[in-house]
């Protein structure tokens, strides 16, 4: 498992659970029968048939909009790191991995982000 080959979970935009689990169906190998909700993402983080890393990026309006939420998403995380049979490692990105400028990333259901401030040098 290289950082190189991280999964981006890309949660620019999202300010509840519904576009969370969205998210987490676009980017991550769930299976089809993933019932989204957090039992479900516990189970399958931990069942994963190869190691990965998840880079989780633009959770900060999520944390603010739902923090006991993103409290459940962060013990999901960390619960299914400690019991993956394969191997799993979370990263937050605390800012700066991403280049908010650039057009989101793939399965992103968010417009890209303005280049500059509106009405800045025009």
């Amino acid at each position: 498992m290289a950082l190189d080959d991280a999964v981006v979970l890309d949660l620019h935009g999202v300010t509840e659970k519904t576009a969370f689990m969205d998210r987490c169906v676009r980017a991550l190998p769930l299976p089809v029968w993933f019932g989204r909700n957090w039992d479900a993402l516990a189970d399958c983080l931990a069942d994963l048939r190869a190691p990965m890393a998840i880079v989780v990026t633009g959770w900060h309006a999520y944390a603010e909009a739902e923090p006991d939420d993103w409290a459940l998403a962060q013990e999901v995380f960390s619960a299914a790191a400690r019991t993956s049979r394969q191997g799993l490692a979370v990263l937050l990105s605390l800012g700066g991995w991403e280049d908010r400028t650039s057009t989101p990333a793939q399965g992103s259901d968010d417009p890209p982000a303005p280049s500059r401030a509106p009405g800045v040098g025009e």
